[in-house]
């Protein structure tokens, strides 16, 4: 096997291509990967290099320059993925990057929204500014309604295409992470808001031939840093702060399981791969029983 310079450079763009077409990663992972390993081909560029204790003094370079441990994470299960790929393509005899420990990071509890804040955000009375600006205010009161209603992701929620709803089961067909697709349910609320922006709004903003369901005012697929926008200015007018699309998100999950929905129709509903992931959800749900204990017990 050569040794020449540049040989694991060379190598990482096969491998993004290879976990964008093959593993189905989205771009955003694609991107974090390719930025990874161009730090590592600085130090290591050859594959007779690329040993375990170079990767830990890699990483424990990264440790002395006070990286975050999110950020040390994230570079471990980067070169694990392209260790695995290249062992498979006999680039190296052994998946060496597999006996990485990945750094445990302390996650913050996600936020979380109170029912009537989100009741407020989602159909709360619109701004005269929101008013005037006609098929946008349908639009977003729409957006805003799926969201809550679904948990879905700000990315799958602008991926939407008019034929992905199901209005006779008021069901939705959602594109996740690694264009793994769910089916998820929704209420009469989004389904009201959605057929109004439907049949009053989208036709006159969207572009003939258009197929997403929400669109800008240039006619074509929303981006999602609108549908933050519009979120915040929801939650400004809800008098909440620092709410975002993915907070809608952690508030949809957490109102389920607070009203008796079961963990794992939880996991279904959000798309979660793992269990483990999901369960963040209940630790949200237990400090909130227990601050309306410390509340309303008269010996707590």
């Amino acid at each position: 096997m050569s040794e020449e310079s540049g040989q694991i450079q060379a190598a990482v763009e096969d491998f993004a291509e290879h976990a964008r077409l093959v593993l189905g990663r989205s771009e955003n992972t694609v991107r974090a990967y390719q930025s990874d390993l161009a730090l590592l081909t600085g130090v290591i560029d050859h594959f007779a290099d690329f040993t375990l204790e170079n990767l830990r003094l890699w990483l424990a370079d990264a440790v002395a320059q006070g990286k975050a441990r999110s950020t040390l994470a994230r570079r471990t299960a980067s070169v694990r993925a392209f260790s695995t790929w290249a062992y498979h393509q006999g680039y190296i005899e052994a998946d060496v990057a597999a006996r990485l420990v990945t750094p445990k990071i302390n996650r913050p509890l996600p936020t979380v929204v109170r029912p009537e804040t989100a009741e407020t955000m989602v159909s709360g009375e619109a701004t005269e500014e929101e008013r005037a600006s006609g098929p946008e205010s349908l639009r977003d009161r729409a957006m805003l309604e799926l969201l809550y209603a679904t948990g879905m992701r700000v990315g799958e929620l602008t991926g939407l295409e008019v034929g992905d709803l199901d209005f006779g089961r008021n069901l939705a067909k959602v594109t996740g992470k690694g264009n793994k697709q769910r089916v998820v349910p929704f209420g009469a609320p989004a389904e009201r808001a959605v057929k109004a922006w439907l049949d009053g709004g989208r036709p006159e903003l969207a572009e003939e031939g258009e197929v997403a369901l929400f669109v800008g005012s240039r006619g074509k697929r929303i981006d999602p840093r609108q549908v933050r926008r519009v979120v915040e200015r929801a939650a400004q007018r809800a008098g909440a702060a620092d709410v975002t699309p993915h907070s809608m998100r952690h508030s949809a999950a957490t109102h389920l399981l607070e009203g008796g929905a079961d963990l794992r129709v939880v996991q279904e509903l959000l798309g979660h791969s793992s269990l483990q992931t999901t369960q963040i959800y209940t630790h949200v749900s237990a400090q909130r029983l227990k601050k309306v204990y410390d509340q309303a017990h008269p010996r707590a």
